[in-house]
């Protein structure tokens, strides 16, 4: 059954509004699936996926652009991390299953933390100083001046 807004746009009537936690709790719910299902192909003894078509055709692959780049997902969540892999693929070319993992993974964690009544721009706020602490800390004790090699090193 349909009916008209007042712009003329068709709408769908008899589908279900869901708001708040319920939404919140979907989100994580499909972050987290997309993640498990790239989980097992982590790392350098990760394990191969075998997916097929709807025309039969086999892939196998345990690269997680390529596995998510196969599934059809239609979760509005579950598509942000598909493009987050797509754009981590395209620019870096490696690191595809970890960037997934990572994000579902701070998605959960925020999750439990608005359960907690902490408000979500505190933790927005708490992600952003981690963000920065970490990349201050790699600049800092994770990286080497080439200057201090010398040239034969070079």
């Amino acid at each position: 059954m349909y009916a008209q807004d007042p712009s003329g746009n068709s709408l769908i009537l008899g589908g279900e509004r869901t708001t708040g936690a319920d939404v919140r709790a979907q989100n994580v719910l499909a972050a987290l699936s997309i993640a498990n299902v790239v989980k097992s192909s982590l790392g350098p003894v990760g394990l191969d996926k075998m997916l097929v078509d709807e025309i039969g055709d086999v892939t196998i692959s345990n690269d997680g652009a390529t596995i998510l780049s196969l599934l059809e997902v239609e979760h509005p969540a579950g598509r942000v991390l598909v493009e987050l892999a797509n754009q981590q693929d395209k620019e870096v070319g490696d690191g595809t299953t970890s960037v997934v993992i990572i994000a579902s993974e701070l998605l959960r964690r925020a999750n439990e933390l608005v359960k907690n009544k902490i408000h979500p721009t505190t933790i927005i706020a708490g992600y952003r100083l981690a963000s920065k602490e970490a990349c201050k800390f790699i600049a800092d004790q994770m990286t080497t001046k080439t200057e201090a090699l010398g040239r034969d090193c070079l």
